[in-house]
């Protein structure tokens, strides 16, 4: 058994800093580097990237609406046609910080409302897709394994890696609970580590409901803006080993 550990970064802005990404980075396999659109801005991205090089870890965008104020996690209105082109622009962006460090692009992971949003809407997933495909085809799709961004990028011939999450609730229908919900995140660390156990070894996860679901795991995230991220990803990565299963980048697993 073989999993990988993500963790959404490089979200500080200017003077303003978000995250424990220097602690974060070494525990991972995987960072999913915010592009400047919900957050982020050159300087930083540089930072993030040499950061991931000097720990030896593999970097994807992190794209997401044009929201820096509501930190991309409020909804927006957008057509497929501007799905995809904040998909490509940003996907660009962060592959030129690590082309000059030497670095290849992994994967593409859509951030908060982007993501949730392209769980549900095929069109709109179908154009972040068609980003991914037009600016590399080898490129991994990382999404929630129920959703339609999923099943898009492997209709479409893409790299499609299942995530689940260690610090998040979940509806019957394999999507997330919306944050606004009592109930929506998990922040005892140690029935985080219970559940990503359950979800990578039974492909099994028990809704907010109490109704055990089906769930594929390829990937595990811990959100690097969390109060808890860094006691998350450390008791994570000694439970998972302990289990007898293996961390390794979403390039081995998919």
């Amino acid at each position: 058994m073989q999993v990988d550990l993500n963790s959404d970064l490089g979200e500080s802005f200017g003077r303003y800093t978000i995250g424990n990404d220097d602690k974060v980075i070494p525990l991972i396999t995987s960072a999913n580097v915010a592009c400047g659109f919900h957050a982020s801005d050159p300087v930083v991205m540089k930072a993030t990237v040499e950061k991931a090089k000097a720990a030896g870890i593999s970097c994807g965008a992190h794209p997401g609406y044009p929201d820096l104020m509501g930190f991309g996690r409020r909804n927006m209105v957008v057509t497929p046609e501007e799905a995809y082109s904040y998909t490509l622009y940003q996907i660009g962006a962060l592959d030129a910080f690590l082309k000059a460090q030497g670095m290849t692009l992994q994967h593409v992971k859509p951030h908060g409302a982007f993501y949730n949003m392209a769980a549900k809407d095929r069109k709109q997933s179908e154009a972040i897709c068609q980003a991914v495909k037009d600016y590399r085809s080898d490129l991994i799709v990382l999404a929630l394994p129920a959703g339609e961004l999923y099943k898009a990028a492997k209709d479409m011939g893409l790299r499609a890696a299942a995530e689940v999450f260690a610090d998040r609730a979940y509806e019957e229908d394999g999507t997330l609970v919306n944050r606004k919900k009592p109930g929506a995140m998990i922040t005892d660390e140690d029935e985080a580590l219970r559940r990503v156990i359950r979800m990578v070894k039974e492909h099994k996860v028990t809704a907010i409901t109490g109704k055990d679901i089906d769930i594929t795991a390829d990937s595990v995230c811990v959100h690097g803006d969390g109060a808890k991220a860094l006691e998350f990803v450390e008791k994570l990565r000694a439970g998972l080993t302990k289990e007898g299963i293996d961390i390794k980048p979403l390039s081995e697993i998919v």
